[in-house]
């Protein structure tokens, strides 16, 4: 279902729609009867509305950026109709392009000095819609040659990517941050199409009691299920 942030390809395929039946207006004629469709007066006030709502690409929260495999196909902002959430979404002109290996991360990196010889959880809330591929958190962590630590919670059953489309939900990851770690890395991920949101995100301390996570998944505390008799939960 659209929104009035897809105004201008409503107003589009609306055009199109009309000249399929031998009906010609102008675009901006479509733009002003789509604005009404919203009860919204004209086009200008529409216009003001979206522009509020969608700031320019790279307005950020400060000290976060943008990355990943092929960020040019998405947008990433504040987005302050949903409580000033941050979002990723996927470019409606981009959408042909777009494959289910291509992703954009919001992320940070920090320096690991004050997390050395902790147990850290990297917390995040995320919510999605039409999400293809998947939306999830991830947690890295770099020494002087290359990653020491790295987990995107993508092979967790349960718990891990949220596809398609789901309220709120938490993830988590847990380290020991080693001594030799030089910087920390995280933020959230979109992969595919879709949208994804993300709020209230926590980089904390925990106790010797709070499983760690590596690779990929929990570590076990001991060998379990050899025989593979016991079932996975869903």
């Amino acid at each position: 279902m659209h929104s009035f942030m897809d105004a201008k390809l409503m107003a589009k395929l609306l055009r199109q729609a009309l000249a399929e039946r031998r009906i010609e207006i102008t675009h901006s004629d479509s733009l002003e009867l789509v604005s009404r469709q919203f009860g919204v007066a004209n086009w200008n006030m529409l216009s003001a509305r979206i522009e509020r709502a969608n700031p320019p690409d790279g307005t950020l929260p400060g000290g976060w950026f943008k990355a990943g495999k092929s960020p040019q196909l998405y947008d990433a902002r504040i987005d302050r109709e949903n409580g000033s959430n941050v979002l990723i979404a996927a470019r409606h002109e981009m959408l042909h392009e777009i494959r289910g290996d291509d992703f954009c991360t919001v992320m940070q990196s920090v320096e690991a000095g004050p997390f050395k010889g902790r147990r850290i959880r990297l917390a995040g809330e995320l919510r999605t819609k039409d999400a293809g591929s998947g939306a999830t958190i991830w947690f890295r962590v770099d020494g002087a040659k290359g990653t020491l630590l790295f987990d995107n919670l993508e092979l967790q059953r349960p718990d891990g990517p949220l596809v398609g489309t789901q309220g709120w939900q938490e993830r988590t990851i847990v380290f020991d941050i080693p001594e030799d770690a030089v910087s920390l890395h995280y933020g959230f991920i979109l992969k595919g199409t879709g949208k994804c949101w993300s709020r209230i995100f926590s980089l904390k301390e925990v106790d010797g009691g709070v499983p760690t996570s590596a690779g990929h998944g929990p570590v076990l505390p001991r060998p379990t299920n050899l025989d593979f008799g016991q079932r996975a939960a869903n």
